[in-house]
């Protein structure tokens, strides 16, 4: 032991990586149906490292959870602050519930086995991981007007209960919000945010990475003219509602472009794109398909541009056809649209707004015709706008810093819900100026994904060489209480969101759930299961009350046991 106790005290860095690649590989493997996950396994393989004596320092945990939290309220900017109305007031009921719960858990608790103020606030802190309140508490206790001795034991008493409970604090949210939720509302997580994805999609989801739709709307096919010989192309098209074009003729062996006034001659082989359904319509009026053609060259290209046509803000997609000249639309498809990030069905009686961002599909200069018509093309970028993203992590960082003073107990958002806070705001401003703040999904989700996993390592590389040791030193009480004040509000929360609350949906009642214990951990664990932003929502509502809730408990516990 000594060997690698010596290793991971030249290169912590070394405990780290070990944590999360250990921590990872268990979390993959099933326990019968249970599956601990990547960021639980992470805990749990840290703290079982920490015994051979490493110490990470917590400038890394303080970065790492910010680059986290600022990628998860980046991705959910936009649906954030569109979900703000009267529904968001269940968000705010649950977060209150279980601060609520959670305090008459731990006053009952306290008064039962006897605890002290220090050991009761201390339970609170770890259980409930909410680290804020060793100061609140600690603070409180100094205003006791005790004896000088007795302040110092009670507020060393808070820091032992709270190193004790804390590890099982976040692994028992990860249990409760990722495989018990689930279990309970009979509805898996990956499932449940594809259901809330077609809800908020008009019933139309988006196909998942690596998923292509086995009938496209948007198609290519060869025509052998038979049925169709002596009739122009405009007239072909025109009789499908444009929703094919005649793009390639290829006659005697060359390729020729065609004009709208261009007449078919026998044995031409046309090439067509278009919507499936004016495709199936047009090919028993042109002839019989053909299974090979070149298209001479032909190259179709999509291009996405920012819609800010003046005067057609608010219009349909039907109304923008019927006002915009056939020839300027002529051979442009809308493949897809986005607002605020997310995809809109492209249907008729779609609303355009400015500011969407709108895929076309057709030949090159085709779409940039179309692009500089609808407002301005967005270029592609795999790029990270780090000038952005830097500045937003600065604003976090600083509205973590500011504390307000209410009735003497210092309230603030903390580096996390500043961050929170910051992300939010600048991914709904991205989507509503699509030009500025690139960050790509790859780099969003790596910034998730390595931000928790290696947060999470680093609080379980500190903390559990402390618990373990507390644990011998003081006995199991304090451990079997703090599981019991971790499960028990969760499981209360969990069961008021479903029956009172009426969430009907596993993922948002996950993503609601984990914020309101302000549980990142869990919130991490339920985005890898759920493979989506749904959770996100509400869990950026009752993660900003819960922050504020929870503070609170530290001088009410002092006060009240």
């Amino acid at each position: 032991m000594t060997w690698i106790h010596d290793i991971f005290q030249k290169s912590p860095e070394i405990a780290l990586f070990l944590s999360l690649a250990v921590g990872y590989f268990v979390g993959q493997i099933n326990f019968g149906k249970f599956q601990l996950g990547g960021v639980g396994g992470s805990l749990l393989a840290a703290v079982v490292i920490s015994q051979a004596g490493v110490t990470i320092d917590n400038g890394v945990k303080s970065v790492m959870f910010a680059v986290f939290i600022y990628a998860v309220g980046y991705d959910s900017g936009p649906g954030f602050f569109n979900s703000l109305n009267r529904k968001t007031l269940r968000e705010i009921a649950m977060a209150l519930f279980l601060a609520v719960s959670a305090l008459v858990t731990v006053v009952i608790c306290a008064k039962l086995f006897h605890l002290n103020k220090g050991l009761a606030a201390g339970l609170a802190g770890g259980a409930l991981t909410q680290s804020a309140i060793i100061g609140t508490a600690g603070d409180a206790i100094a205003r006791l007007g005790l004896p000088a001795a007795e302040v110092k034991a009670l507020q060393s008493d808070v820091a032992i209960a709270y190193a004790v409970t804390y590890v099982f604090g976040s692994l028992g949210a990860i249990i409760v919000c990722v495989n018990i939720l689930p279990k309970f509302m009979g509805q898996g997580l990956r499932e449940a945010s594809i259901e809330a994805e077609k809800a908020l999609s008009g019933g139309h989801s988006a196909p998942a990475p690596g998923q292509l739709p086995a009938l496209p709307d948007l198609v290519g096919r060869a025509y052998s003219v038979k049925q169709a010989a002596g009739r122009k192309v405009a007239e072909i098209e025109m009789g499908q509602n444009d929703l094919i074009t005649i793009e390639r003729i290829k006659r005697n062996g060359k390729a020729l472009d065609p004009t709208p006034d261009t007449v078919l001659q026998p044995d031409d082989v046309v090439f067509i794109v278009g919507r499936r359904e004016g495709m199936v319509d047009a090919a028993p009026q042109i002839g019989p398909e053909v299974s090979q053609m070149d298209g001479g060259g032909l190259v179709m290209q999509t291009r996405q541009g920012v819609f800010t046509r003046k005067g057609m803000n608010h219009t349909t997609i039907a109304e923008v056809r019927s006002r915009v000249d056939r020839e300027l639309r002529h051979g442009v498809f809308i493949q897809g649209a986005m607002r605020a990030g997310q995809p809109l069905p492209v249907m008729p009686e779609t609303k355009l707004e400015h500011g969407d961002v709108i895929t076309f599909y057709g030949l090159a200069k085709d779409t940039k015709r179309a692009v500089d018509a609808a407002g301005y093309e967005l270029p592609y970028s795999n790029k990270t706008d780090f000038i952005y993203m830097g500045v937003g992590l600065v604003l976090g960082l600083l509205i973590g810093l500011i504390v307000v003073n209410v009735a003497g107990i210092p309230l603030t958002l903390g580096s996390g819900g500043g961050c929170l806070l910051a992300g939010l705001l600048f991914g709904w401003m991205r989507g509503k100026h699509p030009m500025y703040g690139v960050m790509p999904s790859a780099a969003s989700q790596l910034l998730k994904d390595f931000g928790l996993a290696a947060f999470v390592a680093v609080v379980g590389l500190n903390s559990g060489l402390q618990a373990i040791v507390t644990v011998k030193q003081s006995g199991m009480t304090i451990f079997l209480l703090g599981v019991f004040v971790t499960l028990f509000p969760l499981l209360l929360t969990m069961l008021f969101g479903r029956y009172v609350l009426g969430y009907n949906n596993a993922a948002i009642l996950a993503g609601a759930l984990s914020g309101s214990r302000s549980a990142n951990p869990a919130f991490g664990g339920v985005l890898d299961k759920a493979e989506s932003a749904v959770p996100t929502v509400p869990f950026a509502i009752t993660y900003a009350i819960a922050n504020v809730a929870l503070t609170l408990l530290g001088p009410l516990v002092v006060g009240l046991v």
